[in-house]
Formats: C-alpha cells, sequence, structure tokens
C-alpha cells in the first residue's frame, strides 16, 4: 500500500492494519522457526555417512561398486605342468584309431607296430527327445459273463496326466532353481526336447506337485523343530501382488522354507508348534526374539552397526567394539583346534573386553548411543559360540539359504497365487535339504514327486 493509500485511511482502519501484519509477522516468525529447525535436521542427515552393504543390512545389488585400480605388470610366472580333463573313467564308445600304413613311406604297419597311445575325449550330447511310452489297453466283452471287461493299467503308467516324475521334476527344477518363466519354458521344452507343451500344462504340472512337495517337505520341519540350535531370516516376497514374507529356518541337518502374509513373530511361533530349541540364532529383528532358550545375535550385523557408527563419527564405543567382535570371529574360526578349556578362557577374557567398553560413558552420536544400549541389554547373547562349537557365529547360512528366493524375486516378481508360493516353499526345502546331506536337486525333485521319502521324521 502507497503512502497516498495510507493517508485515507482513519485511525481504526490504520490500527486493523497494524494488527494483521503484526499477525502475519509472527505467523512468518513461526513458520521460519519451523523451517530453520527443519533445515537442521536435514543438514544432519546430510552429513551422516552413506548405508552400505558394508555397514549395513543393505543387499550387495544396492551398493556402488568402485572401480578397480590399474593392475601392476607382474612378472610372469614359473611354468608348471599343464592340467588337463581327466578321461572318463567309462566313456559310452570307445575307437580304436590305427595306422594301416607308414603315411611316409607306405610301409604296412601292425598293431604291434603301434604300442604308443594318445587317448583323449570326445564329449557332445546326443539328439534330446522325450521318451514317450503308449499304453494299449486291450478289452472286450468276456464270452461267459457277457461282462465288459479291459486289462489295468500298468503301475506308474495310469490314465491321466501324460508327463511322468523325470519330465516334472525337469520343469520343476528349471522354473523354480533358474528362474524361467511359463512362457520361456514352454519354449524351451519345444526348442531343446523337442516336446509341445502349453503353459497351463506347466502350471497344472506345479498344482499337481503341491501335495507330494508338502508331504516330502514334512519330516525336514519336523527335523528342524527338533534341533537343539536353530538358525533364522526372512526376507520379501511378492504374493498376488502384495508383499509377503518368506522365512527359512534351519538345522545342521534340514532347512525349512515358510512363506506368509506377515513378518510378525507369530510366523516362527506357528510353525515351531511348541517346540523350542536351546540356541536361536538371528539377527536383532524384533520377529526373531524369544523363540529359543537362549540367543546367539549374528556377528555380522554387528559388525556392520560397528562400522557404521563409526564412520557416523563416534571414537567412544564402535571402534573398540568392532575390534573385539574381530577377534571374536577369529576365535570362531578356530574352534575346531581349540580345547574346551582354551574356549572357555577366551569366553571370558573376551566377557571381560566387552565389560570394559560398556563401563564408560554413553556415546553422543545417535548410532553409535543405540548399539551401545542394545549391547548393554543383550550382552549375554554376543558369545554363546565360544564355548558350545554346535552354535555358528553369524546367520550366514540362513543367508545363503535365502539367496535363490531373492534372484527368483527379482527375475519373476514371484507368485500370482497363493498356491504357487507353497510349491515353491515347499520345493525350496526339499532342494535344499538334498543339497546339505550331498543330493542334486533334480534327483531331490524326482524322488519326492514319486513319494519317495528325503529324509525321515524325527
Amino acid at each position: 500500500m502507497n503512502h497516498a493509500a495510507l493517508a485515507t485511511l482513519s485511525r481504526d482502519e490504520l490500527i486493523a492494519l497494524i494488527l494483521a501484519q503484526h499477525a502475519q509477522i509472527e505467523a512468518q516468525a513461526q513458520q521460519i522457526s519451523v523451517l530453520t529447525a527443519r533445515i537442521a535436521d536435514l543438514e544432519a542427515k546430510l552429513a551422516t555417512p552413506p548405508k552400505t552393504p558394508d555397514n549395513s543390512s543393505l543387499p550387495p545389488s544396492k551398493g556402488q561398486k568402485a572401480n578397480l585400480a590399474d593392475r601392476a605388470k607382474k612378472a610372469p610366472r614359473p611354468s608348471r605342468p599343464g592340467v588337463a580333463r581327466a578321461l572318463s573313467e567309462h566313456p559310452d564308445k570307445t575307437i580304436e584309431a590305427t595306422l594301416t600304413a607308414c603315411p611316409h613311406c607306405d610301409h604296412a604297419l601292425g598293431p604291434a607296430d603301434q604300442p604308443d597311445i594318445h587317448a583323449y575325449d570326445h564329449i557332445d550330447l546326443p539328439p534330446i527327445r522325450p521318451f514317450v511310452t503308449r499304453i494299449n489297453r486291450h478289452g472286450g466283452v468276456c464270452p461267459c459273463c457277457r461282462k465288459h471287461v479291459s486289462a489295468p493299467a500298468p503301475e506308474g503308467l495310469e490314465p491321466g496326466s501324460p508327463f511322468g516324475p523325470g519330465l516334472c521334476a525337469l520343469i520343476l527344477h528349471l522354473h523354480i532353481t533358474q528362474a524361467i518363466s511359463f512362457e520361456r519354458l514352454a519354449r524351451l521344452m519345444g526348442e531343446v526336447f523337442g516336446l509341445t507343451i502349453s503353459e497351463g500344462a506347466i502350471a497344472n504340472i506345479l498344482a499337481r506337485a503341491q501335495t507330494p512337495l508338502l508331504a516330502a517337505a514334512a519330516p525336514m520341519a519336523a527335523a528342524v523343530r527338533a534341533s537343539l540350535v536353530v538358525g533364522s531370516d526372512e526376507t520379501s516376497a511378492r504374493v498376488c501382488g502384495k508383499t509377503w514374507w518368506q522365512w527359512v529356518l534351519l538345522s545342521s541337518t534340514a532347512i525349512c522354507h515358510v512363506i506368509a502374509d506377515t513378518r510378525a513373530a507369530s510366523v516362527v511361533t506357528t510353525f515351531l508348534a511348541g517346540a523350542r530349541p536351546q540356541v536361536w540364532v538371528a539377527d536383532r529383528y524384533g520377529g526373531q526374539l524369544g523363540h529359543g532358550a537362549v540367543r546367539q545375535m549374528c556377528l555380522a550385523h554387528l559388525l556392520r552397526d560397528a562400522k557404521y557408527a563409526a564412520e557416523d563419527g563416534d571414537t567412544v564405543f564402535a571402534p573398540g567394539f568392532r575390534q573385539l567382535l574381530l577377534r571374536a570371529v577369529a576365535i570362531g574360526k578356530r574352534r575346531d583346534v581349540l580345547k574346551d578349556t582354551t574356549l572357555a578362557q577366551y569366553h571370558a577374557d573376551l566377557d571381560r573386553r566387552l565389560s570394559r567398553l560398556l563401563s564408560g560413558h554413553a556415546p553422543t552420536h545417535k548410532p553409535a548411543r543405540r548399539l551401545f544400549r542394545a549391547m548393554r541389554r543383550d550382552r549375554d547373547d554376543l558369545f554363546r559360540f565360544v564355548t558350545r562349537r554346535d552354535v555358528p557365529y553369524t546367520n550366514n547360512a540362513c543367508e545363503r539359504a535365502l539367496r535363490p528366493s531373492v534372484i527368483f524375486r527379482k527375475v519373476t516378481n514371484c507368485f500370482r497365487a497363493e498356491w504357487g508360493a507353497q510349491v515353491y516353499a515347499a520345493a525350496a526345502s526339499v532342494m535344499a535339504t538334498a543339497r546339505l546331506h550331498g543330493r542334486t536337486a533334480l534327483e531331490a525333485l524326482r524322488d519326492a514327486l514319486a513319494g519317495v521319502p528325503i529324509m525321515q521324521s524325527g
């Protein structure tokens, strides 16, 4: 408002204008205060170190890979005997290539003139095609009773689906372990195996596999429940366009996968069905708490947390705690060659060092302070593995067991039906447990579909 306009206002109008401007100034001052605090908070976040796979649970695929340094020229390696592929012990065919005459002078040669042999293998695949068995069930009218009779179907070749367990196991294997979609799988079966099969037929094969796979996986779940030491972890899965969770629970003899619509502890409680392992190995996620008599925390997760706290600027707790964890891991790697008395001494030493770290003042940096308080609360769960040789010091086995499922999720976007998720979980349990016992995934799937036990319950 210019001076001319202000001169036309009355006293009351000027007072009202001043009050309105004062209220506006107060509102702006309050907004400025809020925005200033917001800017300070954002600047503080910018000052924190970035989360990377090395200092957090961020997956390796989310990390920025640094450029490798230029390799220095290496000195030539000393020569050594070459290594060739071993010859097959049982070749399917052997060809004896002999000379009838010398290629230089045409002198006739016999077997006695050629004692030296240069043997090598030529490996190839024969033409791949399905093996089709036609069953002709003869029948007719009995001349005695005049009733219609027909021959019974051969065992294992009953009417119904034309696809046998070997083919079904291969389709399951290719879809689940290689993440081949139905469309690409149908094309592969036609181009490689000469078998015409539709995507619907593949879906039906997976649906029919649900019952035998669940039956084969049941003893594995029982074996995990009966174990003294159980490890567990979880990752996300997509089912019907929604986020579900895939849990893995494993022991030294069996691996069991469960896909559920929640990440809550109720998934584990339902799976255990009242069982309570002596030691539960897991990370610090709340849903993994309280399932065992005691817990062993994953030291790999704690090492990453300590590294992040140190990168955030803490010099009070995180660096010393990280060195303590590295010392504990080094002891864990040597457990097999150490005596029980030595391990007990190491455990006492680690506990004393931890007490010294926790006896000081709490760090001022937020990540370090949170880690410090958590370790004061859960210190008993750090070093149980030192004196218990059957307890691992990380949860790496569970993370490795989930890695194929993470790849499957990224490639296929998971499942369009709940039954598909259950088939995948059962098949993953069967294949992982079979590999644990030195068997191939394809063998295990075929036995499961044929009703042959993979392992006995209990």
